[in-house]
């Protein structure tokens, strides 16, 4: 079958051929339709991750869309990259069963693994650590990305009564306009603090009661900054900087939540009902986010592209 290889870790993968894979007794073969390059596919072929430096060639790819033998329409997780064994960038992958998730009728292959895990972290981080309440203001940071785009939506969704986004590019500003924003802050390069969290707080309209954050650093900081007393603060990635410069003023005086997320503590169960929530609203025209499609034997060129999330389909 024709596969994304990766020969060596930090380069890009390349088209080559693979042997097909011969499921387990626990898994089945599923023919890959989509599969997104995901900030975690980049990390674990990088060498760098904590999961180790994978064992090269293998096929990359941490999730994708494809359909079962029985012709059913299924979303699927890998281990590729974290532990031996070949991912969803190839025509074929051999899957645990119980880790397939069925799609509804009607549902976009490409938009569902665009949105995959990303969305699953944006709604979870929202409502199952977050604890967003319906009437609540939401401020999501760099929603302009596909877990700030998916964000904005699933507040809405979740019964958040108003979204502000904060986003660097003009770009990224019109996505997270798009998806629902109320009002969309410039997030300048180099802005100080206490100027970004002003003009956080000059955007909401009362008090923030949930901030969505995969930038950590700087804009971190500010939104603690524009956060109601006893207001959270939920952190699910750090685009922005690994250390924030947080005060021990704000987080006292207002009796701040700071509270981290990661996919890897959830359950099997819990994965697949938010998986089918987030194929559900994809597929009622309720969720989406920008995406661009490439083929598989474009895979090398495609591979470091941050303009926006690519989907690759055989």
């Amino acid at each position: 079958m024709r596969a994304a290889l990766l020969h060596a870790c930090g380069a890009p993968p390349a088209l080559g051929d693979r042997a097909a894979p011969v499921p387990g007794d626990d898994e089945i073969l599923v023919r890959v339709t989509a599969a997104s390059i995901t900030p975690l596919d980049l990390l674990c072929a990088s060498g760098t991750s904590y999961f180790g430096e994978p064992d090269t060639p293998y096929v990359p790819g941490v999730q994708g869309v494809g359909v079962r033998e029985d012709g059913t329409a299924v979303w699927f997780p890998t281990s590729a990259g974290m532990r031996p064994g070949d991912g969803s960038l190839a025509e074929f992958a051999a899957v645990r069963a119980a880790d397939t998730v069925e799609l509804p009728e009607g549902a976009d292959h490409r938009l569902v693994a665009a949105l995959g895990l990303s969305a699953v972290a944006a709604h979870l981080a929202l409502t199952w650590r977050g604890e967003l309440q319906p009437g609540e203001q939401v401020l999501v940071l760099g929603a302009g990305g596909v877990v700030g785009q998916a964000a904005v939506q699933l507040a809405l969704l979740a019964g958040a009564r108003r979204v502000v986004a904060v986003a660097r590019s003009e770009r990224a500003q019109q996505r997270a306009a798009r998806a629902g924003a109320a009002v969309v802050v410039p997030l300048e390069e180099g802005a100080e603090i206490a100027h970004l969290a002003a003009r956080m707080r000059a955007a909401a309209d009362g008090p923030v009661d949930l901030v969505l954050d995969p930038l950590f650093g700087v804009p971190a900081a500010a939104a603690l900054r524009a956060l109601r007393p006893g207001g959270r603060l939920v952190n699910l990635g750090s685009a922005a900087g690994e250390i924030a410069p947080l005060d021990s003023a704000t987080l006292r005086s207002g009796s701040l939540r700071i509270l981290g997320y990661t996919n890897n503590e959830l359950t099997p169960q819990l994965r697949a009902d938010t998986l089918t929530l987030i194929a559900s609203h994809a597929a009622a025209g309720r969720l989406t986010v920008d995406f661009e499609t490439v083929r598989l034997h474009d895979i090398t060129t495609a591979w470091h592209r941050t303009d926006c999330r690519i989907v690759v389909v055989p």
